[in-house]
């Protein structure tokens, strides 16, 4: 579980986060969305601790991330997954050491060990075959599933994850979706998506945040978000076509 208490974040004295307040529960998909500009990519990296707060707390289960020094941080980020915006896969390297890098990082396993670990992490996510091959040798739909079998290499409690249909065709998100929801209740993880694709919401949003102009909204889940009295989150949601049409066939 992450708690998120009264958490503001300023750049220059323009207020980026406004006291929010959120739990994200283990074993289900949380979805942060918004509007560009709303905050929410600064909330995901405030959270992972890529920016320092100005005020708020950030726990990881009951230890108070934001408070620790460098070293204790390390600690919590051996627990952590990130699945980045394009996948983030190292050109120069092969399928299996992008997936064998965090452990390289964080671990002392001998080659052996490592090499198991990368070979069930890349079948877990129904890549096989694959291992000496390079990224520029992949479709889009194969170097998302690398990135994920390195986001869960170190097999960890959280795993936050950047716009990961970002690029993707609409038939190859859903399916991505659908794994990292998989992945979420197989391992009991702490998921976070940031993310403006109203598909992943409808698909696999169990907890949604919507975030606008740095202020918590509303949340709740997908089977609530068609029917809310937030202005600005219905301005948001059915801006969508696809969502328009589900609220139009279910309201006929």
């Amino acid at each position: 579980m992450i708690r998120i208490n009264n958490l503001s974040k300023s750049f220059s004295g323009h207020q980026v986060l406004k006291d929010i307040s959120v739990v994200f529960e283990p074993g289900i998909t949380n979805l942060i969305i918004g509007q560009s500009g709303s905050g929410k990519t600064v909330l995901l990296k405030s959270i992972v601790g890529l920016h320092d707060v100005d005020e708020g707390e950030i726990w990881y289960g009951d230890v108070l991330f934001n408070k620790l020094n460098f070293i204790d941080k390390k600690e919590i980020r051996k627990e952590i997954g990130m699945l980045f915006q394009g996948s983030a896969l190292f050109d120069s390297l092969t399928v299996e050491q992008n997936v064998r890098f965090p452990l390289d990082m964080f671990t002392d396993h001998g080659l052996e060990e490592k090499t198991e670990r990368v070979n069930f992490c890349l079948n877990r996510v129904n890549i096989k075959n694959s291992n000496l091959l390079y990224p520029a040798e992949l479709s889009g739909g194969m170097r998302k599933r690398v990135a994920i079998a390195r986001a869960i290499s170190l097999n960890p409690k959280y795993l936050f994850c950047d716009e990961p249909n970002s690029g993707l065709d609409p038939l190859t998100a859903i399916v991505i979706d659908a794994l990292i929801k998989e992945l979420t209740e197989e391992y009991n993880m702490t998921t976070i998506i940031n993310t403006h694709d109203m598909n992943s919401v409808m698909e696999i949003g169990e907890k949604i945040l919507f975030i606008s102009d740095g202020l918590k909204c509303w949340e709740g889940n997908k089977n609530e978000i068609l029917n809310s009295d937030c202005e600005k989150l219905n301005d948001f949601v059915f801006a969508n076509s696809f969502a328009k049409k589900l609220r139009d066939s279910i309201q006929a």
